[in-house]
């Protein structure tokens, strides 16, 4: 079992200032020792570690940590996709096997963000080494992810959270429909990831997020489908085993084949990863 998103830091008020005061429990550091405490509990064998602040510094810690510590299997990092030495900051990291994709968080950017033609110039360049890159986005920006993706069919993308759709509030049919137009890519796919905290945190049931949940199933089936846990951040509505069982249930009528696919084999063919044996 591969968790496609997780992320470590540690932390500083400064470097994390968007750990606002609603998440006073992340306000601590979250390090390879306690994933991988948790990722055994569960069951799980390897993670992929995600960038959580837009540094080259935060990217070579998380290689470093993934040298160190088998069970990061992966590392998307972060490199600035509109500086005019992309090519060298790619170029410092593509040696390095465990580096699988990068991520720029484009959910706190205007929404037009996707269609800046620096931006766009910077994926044509990532193109070219084979990295993916994970497109962090509010269910309102989905029709921008739609065309980014459709410009770029030769870029393997990965859409993180299922598009975090509003479920706070119920959205749903927008968001629906923005995620059927980017399942019909080839080229992209999905992390059942980050649900629970686009729910109310106190009061979110199986029953409100399976709606969401089947809609993702249904759009790219198991072979483009990853399951992620999105801790720590997740624990702010959902212990770790939690979200490992909501997922587990929602694909519990899969064959065995197509479960194993969404629970590791999918991430591990997309990113060619070399995982541990067994916990």
């Amino acid at each position: 079992m591969i968790d496609s998103h997780l992320h470590l830091w540690q932390y500083d008020p400064i470097q994390y200032e968007w750990i606002d005061g609603t998440m006073a429990a992340l306000r601590r550091d979250f390090l390879p020792a306690d994933a991988q405490d948790v990722m055994r509990r569960a069951g799980v064998d390897a993670c992929v570690a995600v960038q959580a602040r837009q540094t080259l510094e935060e990217t070579r810690w998380l290689l470093e940590l993934a040298d160190q510590n088998p069970c990061i299997a992966g590392v998307v990092g972060w490199v600035d996709l509109e500086a005019d030495d992309l090519g060298a900051q790619l170029e410092a990291f593509t040696s390095h096997a465990r580096l699988v994709g990068v991520r720029h968080i484009v959910q706190a950017e205007p929404d037009d963000f996707l269609a800046r033609p620096r931006f766009r110039r910077g994926i044509a360049q990532l193109a070219r080494t084979g990295l993916s890159y994970d497109i962090l986005v509010y269910a309102r920006q989905m029709p921008a992810a739609v065309s980014f993706a459709a410009a770029f069919p030769d870029q393997h993308f990965v859409l993180d959270h299922v598009g975090k759709p509003d479920i706070r509030h119920g959205e749903y049919r927008h968001w629906q429909t923005h995620l059927v137009r980017l399942a019909e890519m080839p080229n992209v796919w999905c992390k059942l990831s980050g649900l629970v905290t686009e729910a109310d945190w106190r009061n979110w049931t199986h029953g409100m997020l399976r709606p969401y949940l089947d809609a993702a199933l249904d759009a790219f089936g198991p072979a483009r489908l990853m399951m992620g846990s999105d801790w720590p951040v997740c624990t702010l509505a959902a212990s770790y085993s939690a979200v490992l069982d909501l997922i587990e249930a929602a694909i519990g009528e899969y064959s065995a084949d197509e479960q194993a696919q969404i629970l590791g084999g999918t991430a591990r063919r997309l990113w060619n990863l070399t995982t541990p044996t067994s916990a």
